[in-house]
């Protein structure tokens, strides 16, 4: 299980990474569309390798928190503690 997180994170880090790029080439090239579709492709991976984790592990940003009945995003371990790695 561990090995599955640290895959989740690294591929998490690999997307926006990914993103960062693409949006800097798209605040010069806003109408490229291989631009927008590689964009389009990596941001819904991105969303779909941060719900993968935050099913298994838990949120990764307060924005994934369900708040039903506790805001859970304080639950520690916090990915950076050396307790979650």
């Amino acid at each position: 299980m561990e090995n599955k997180k640290r895959q989740l994170l690294y591929a998490l880090q690999m997307y926006d990474f990914y993103l960062y790029e693409l949006q800097l080439y798209l605040d010069t090239h806003p109408t490229c569309p291989n631009g927008l579709r590689a964009f389009r492709k990596y941001k819904e991976l991105r969303e779909r390798t941060a719900a993968a984790y935050a099913n298994l592990f838990g949120p990764i940003s307060p924005l994934q928190s369900d708040c039903e009945n506790v805001f859970d995003w304080v639950k520690g371990p916090w990915p950076w503690e050396k307790e979650a790695n």
